[in-house]
This record gives C-alpha cells, structure tokens and sequence, in this order.
C-alpha cells in the first residue's frame, strides 16, 4: 500500500510520468486518514503527481487496456504478494513479451521464496522480523517497541526508486531491461546492520548487539520541555561539558577517549540528563550552539509547519488546487541546479485521467464512453 506507491511518488517529482493502475474498489489508501472533498490525506501523501486510469482487468477488455499501456512503458512497479500477479494476468513473462527492454519491479515483504513468502505483511511484521523492534526495546521493562512510523515501507520504497533509477541507467548502457525483485526484509536488515547489528559481522566472534543499546535515548528533560544532544568526538565531549560548565568531565578517566566514553555510555548519558535538566531549553540549546555541539529541541508536529528553518527554506509548499483547496505538501529533497523540480500537482482522483490516457492510446470518445457503459473503466467521484 505505501513502498511502490510512494517509490513511485518520488521518480514522478523527479519528471516520470508515472500512471496509477487502480480497480474499481480503488487503492485501499483512498479509504485511511483525514478526508477532505474526496481525497484522503494518506492517498495524497503516497501518490502526489501520478495520472490515474481505473479499470476492472477482471474483464478481457480490461486486462487488455492495461497490456495496451505497457507497450509503452519504460516500468513496471507491482507491489503485491508473490503470485498475485500473475493470476491478474501481469507477469513477469507476459509483459516482457509485450515490452522485452522493460524494467519490472516486484516489491514484496519477504521475496519469493522462504517460509514467510506466503504471508500478508505490514510494516510492523518487518519490524519485528529485522530486529528493528529488539533496538527499540525499552531499557527498563524489555519490551519491544514499534518505531511509530511506518519505516520499513519508506525505507523500501527510497531503495526501489534507486533501483529503477540504476535498472534504466543500465538499460541506457545496454540496451536490455531488468527483472528485479525488491524485499521489505531484506532491505531492513541492510538498513539497520551498520549500527545495529555490526557486532554480528565476523563469524564466530559474534557479540550481543544489544550490548550498544543499554544506555537512555538521547532525549533529555530540561524546565521547559526536551531537546536532544550529542557529543561524539573529542573536541564535541569538551565542547557539552563546558556548555555544561562541567570541565571536571573533560579528563575524567571514564569520558577522556572516544573508546571509554562508549564503554560507559550509560554513566554519561546520566550525567548529562541531570544536568540538562536544571538549564531552560533556549539557554542551554544557546550555549551549545556556540560550544559547537549538535543539538535542537524536540518538537511536537504541529509545530513543524512554523520552525523558522523550515519556513526560511521553502520545505513545505503550499498548492492551489481547483478542488482541494490550499494543500501543504513537502517539497522535493533534492534541489537540482539545472532543473527545479517543485511540487506541482497533487494526487489524482479515482480514474481521473481515464479519458486522456484512452486517447493517448488512439482510442476515440466513442469507444471511451462504451467502456465506461460497459463497467471497464470507472470514472472519477468528486465529492463536493
């Protein structure tokens, strides 16, 4: 519901024209979030840019449309359970016959094969399978916890829009197309290693990577709220405990070296959450400032929209559309020097580019509008 939909997002804000294949009953994000004139605010968050065609491929004609379509795609995304597909009559096969340069995309929760393959899967099924939910256990019950967010599916889909990107640059070299199959699991277990689990790399010298966790999270209480700090290198560790006025740290045996301060990881950040905790939020994140040490407050949501570098620097654009109104979206992250790439065009409605993609095809409105009687395609709801 989210990795394709939202890999697919990101290559549109960076100029693919990218068409949303829907059934009548519609993508099941239509349905999940805030709902304003017909659009949900989850569906627009996954799906900005994208051309929608609603078509029922359960019949012959359908099916027949969509093949239709592929002759003059560049990709192919699907984002189903292994096999679904191919019983939609969208394989693998039968679209490289039609388009043989293609690149197909699969993306799935555990790939194709394994004792999981078969399974439904959520982003908190992969977070309890890649370990991510044993790094987020709580330090003091044990418990494993959820990060409250649904990394996994985003993480996979910023791995899939890499994939395509690198399948059409080899397709450009080579001329030939890729078949490639993309695993919520196994893109976790490369995302979380590094930090996580690198104590698990050389074989037969395992070590629990628990072990790095079993220290508080870098949140500290001041008077007025949380912030977060952190102090990594010698001249940062120097740099808090002066903001601190705690220079008795600075040569303290157990803080002195990089190595020592992680060997006792949970001392210091104790230290420094009792300390943090007597200053005031705008004093103490001030004197870190100027000590060169990384820090910020913690804040709510809604007070994202209103941070003063988010509002210097453009990230949130607000769009006019002709029925939604005024729409808050993210700008694209990467600001290119050739070719600005704003947000320009939100999320499309149900079918809502039935009729251009049909003539796109050489269909004319006559044969559209017999589709439409015939129930294959499905035209665009517009709540008022």
């Amino acid at each position: 519901m989210v990795s394709g939909p939202i890999a697919t997002m990101l290559l549109a804000e960076q100029g693919a024209d990218v068409i949303k294949i829907e059934s009548p009953a519609g993508d099941y994000m239509r349905q999940v979030g805030t709902k304003h004139k017909g659009m949900t605010s989850s569906f627009l968050t996954c799906n900005r840019g994208k051309r929608s065609m609603c078509v029922d491929i359960k019949q012959p004609l359908g099916l027949a449309l969509v093949l239709e379509l592929v002759k003059s795609t560049d990709v192919l995304v699907q984002n189903f359970r292994p096999g679904v597909i191919e019983r939609m009559g969208l394989g693998e096969d039968k679209v490289r016959n039609l388009k043989p340069d293609i690149i197909y995309l699969s993306i799935s929760g555990f790939g194709k094969s394994g004792p999981h393959a078969h399974q439904r899967v959520y982003d908190p099924v992969i977070q309890a399978l890649s370990g991510l939910a044993d790094v987020q256990r709580d330090q003091v019950t044990g418990v494993p916890r959820m990060v409250r967010t649904i990394i996994c599916d985003k993480t996979t889909a910023l791995t899939a829009a890499h994939a395509i990107t690198t399948a059409l640059f080899h397709r450009e070299r080579t001329g030939k197309g890729q078949t490639m199959d993309l695993a919520m699991l196994d893109t976790m277990v490369g995302f979380l290693w590094p930090e996580t689990m690198g104590s698990l790399s050389f074989v037969g010298k395992e070590q629990d990577p628990a072990h790095s966790q079993k220290s508080p999270d870098l949140v500290f209480k001041t008077v007025d709220g949380y912030i977060t700090a952190g102090a990594n290198s010698n001249s940062e560790w120097e740099g808090m405990c002066n903001a601190l006025n705690r220079q008795d740290l600075i040569c303290d045996p157990r803080f002195k070296t990089a190595q020592a301060r992680s060997e006792n990881i949970s001392q210091r950040r104790q230290i420094m959450s009792d300390e943090i905790a007597t200053w005031v939020s705008e004093e103490i994140l001030g004197r870190f400032d100027s000590e060169g040490v990384a820090s910020a407050p913690i804040l709510p949501r809604v007070d994202l929209i209103n941070s003063p570098h988010i509002v210097d620097n453009n990230i949130l654009n607000v769009i006019n559309d002709e029925t939604l109104g005024d729409v808050r979206v993210p700008r694209p992250p990467v600001q290119y020097s050739g070719k600005p790439t704003p947000t320009k065009k939100l999320a499309p409605f149900q079918g809502a580019d039935n009729q251009e993609l049909m003539l796109e095809l050489g269909y004319k409105n006559t044969e559209i509008n017999q589709y439409v009687r015939d129930g294959i395609l499905h035209q665009p709801i517009v709540a008022d």
